[in-house]
């Protein structure tokens, strides 16, 4: 429809697609090194939330090691990082029990910090525009451009005022092309135009597949007298079945607040397994009962995260752009840490663009690739880091008493110097099991106090979706959804996500599968998750989505 109307374009030696960690410290140290040189660069972050950190989640506690790196003063800067933890728990729950196990190396939080994601990106974009890196939030990038030999020429935001036919509204508004000598795509993790580029450069044909977990987290004001700040509880077992991968944290921060959340890997193999429910049910578990009861939550929100670790690390780079933090998979999943690592890579990327575009190898018809970025990677502790853990998640496909029995010789006996590398299982789609091979799972019914249903849980997300505007939520083959989804598999996308998006409905008398797109939080598990890759998630209109405000 809008083919045919030329795009207005503006030019940058960067452009860099997402607000999170690893981009802005990425733009940061682009600045940092041009000032170094006493030369000029251009920088550009386009964010399809509606303000810095509105998409962002994690926990959250940091690392600070990269941040020293990368502004050594920040403290005197004023960086939200107020919170350091004080005691570190981890706890093996049985239903009505929980046992305090030995806090291995990888658990130990000493001068670590809990913190809010949101409210760092925010800190982090200001430093960023003091150093001239334009950002715009509520731009999403909805398309890469190519050069005619094939390298990447920068990415094009999404049309907005589009109605749900795709027809132009009143408010239409043509995107536009910001073209880059490099672009760098730290989109978080399962990037919508990243999954692009992987086919595209086939950038995961030397690595294993990536796998995958869907994180839920609450945020709750608690009684002062159960506040505990600097706490930091972490729990395996309990409710979980001993074949699934996944666990808790509960984070105790200033302000009387709590962080609780809960993590499944999403190669689980049950259809009847609802992630949502299950973290709810773990609320009722004595030992975090006594912490909640009496409060009230305040923020809710969910999204996945990359847990392939090194093994599943996709080649970086290609001709025009790199891939940097979650969207390439930097994630430390023993640790459960991965700011520090998504700003690292960030940097790492920034010193390898910094010496192409110092080189000058760029024209109006091609880019060149910043390969030196894997380079100083695999020389970085970064590296050195996700290696000696990179056994750790696929050990659990033994189990959680195999993967914990694995788990305490690599920390104790091998010390990360195995000589092997094990791998992960099949895609995480590909390990769901057939719906009369399982049994459904019984949850209890929300009270509304301690436990919650998905449409009063997805209200506290503040999400903000024009209803009609197009779906992003794109099926390649609708009929699947019935024919396989819901005849075998029982529809397990009205189980796993987290929104309440997906729901079968009667329409004349025959099962249809409704979808609920204004529901959508943005965490991608059913990009992730679909048995038949049927379900494509894309960028709705820039500002779309949830706006997290203190998670």
């Amino acid at each position: 429809m809008t083919e045919s109307i030329e795009r207005e374009s503006m030019h940058y030696d960067v452009v860099i697609v997402g607000a999170g960690p690893s981009g802005l410290a990425a733009s940061i140290r682009l600045k940092q090194l041009a000032a170094k040189e006493q030369r000029d660069i251009s920088v550009c972050i386009v964010d399809k939330g509606s303000e810095v950190g509105a998409h962002i989640l994690s926990g959250a506690v940091i690392d600070p090691r990269s941040l020293s790196e990368l502004i050594e003063n920040w403290q005197e800067k004023g960086a939200p990082l107020t919170c350091a933890v004080k005691e570190d728990r981890l706890l093996f729950l049985t239903e009505k029990k929980a046992y305090r196990l030995l806090t291995p190396s990888s658990f130990n939080n000493h001068g670590n910090y809990i913190i809010s994601l949101g409210l760092f990106c925010r800190w982090l974009a200001q430093q960023a525009e003091e150093m001239g890196v334009e950002i715009y939030p509520g731009f999403a990038a909805a398309e890469v451009l190519y050069h005619p030999d094939g390298s990447v020429r920068g990415i094009a935001t999404g049309d907005m005022g589009l109605n749900k036919d795709g027809q132009l509204g009143s408010n239409y508004q043509q995107g536009m092309e910001l073209l880059a000598k490099q672009t760098i795509f730290a989109e978080g993790c399962r990037g919508s135009l990243t999954k692009t580029l992987i086919r595209q450069f086939q950038l995961d044909k030397d690595c294993q597949n990536q796998t995958y977990g869907i994180g839920i987290k609450e945020l709750w004001s608690i009684a002062p007298e159960k506040s505990k700040p600097g706490t930091v509880i972490h729990s395996i077992g309990w409710p979980l079945d001993r074949k699934t991968y996944g666990g808790s944290f509960l984070y105790h921060l200033n302000d009387n607040k709590v962080a609780v959340g809960f993590v499944v890997g999403l190669d689980y193999q049950n259809p009847y397994m609802s992630p949502f429910s299950e973290m709810q049910r773990y609320k009722t578990h004595p030992a975090i009962r006594e912490v909640l009861e009496g409060g009230t939550r305040i923020a809710y929100g969910a999204r996945a995260l990359s847990e392939g670790g090194l093994q599943s690390l996709p080649k970086l780079t290609f001709p025009g752009g790199v891939l940097v933090g979650d969207t390439a998979g930097f994630l430390n999943v023993p640790r459960i840490k991965g700011i520090h690592a998504a700003m690292k890579s960030g940097m790492l990327a920034a010193e390898a663009i910094t010496e192409v575009l110092k080189e000058g190898h760029v024209s109006d018809e091609s880019n060149t690739e910043a390969v030196k970025y894997s380079e100083l990677f695999r020389n970085s502790w970064l590296y050195h880091e996700l290696h000696k853990v990179r056994n750790i998640r696929p050990s659990f496909k033994w189990g959680l008493f195999g993967g914990l029995a694995y788990s305490g010789l690599e920390e104790y006996i091998f010390r990360g110097k195995a000589p092997w590398t094990l791998r992960h299982q099949s895609p995480d789609y590909a390990s769901l099991r057939k719906a009369q091979a399982c049994r459904p799972i019984d949850y209890p019914k929300a009270d509304g106090k301690l436990t919650f249903d998905r449409t009063s849980s997805v209200y506290l997300a503040s999400i903000s979706h024009d209803e009609n505007q197009p779906v992003h939520l794109k099926l390649n083959n609708p009929e699947l959804a019935i024919s396989v989804n819901y005849r075998e598999y029982d529809s397990p996308e009205t189980r796993y996500c987290p929104a309440g998006v997906y729901e079968i409905v009667d329409q004349a008398g025959e099962p249809h599968l409704q979808i609920n797109a204004q529901n959508c939080v943005h965490c991608k598990t059913c990009d992730i998750k679909d048995p038949e890759q049927n379900i494509n998630w894309v960028c709705p209109e820039g500002g779309s989505g949830p706006n997290y405000a203190e998670m």
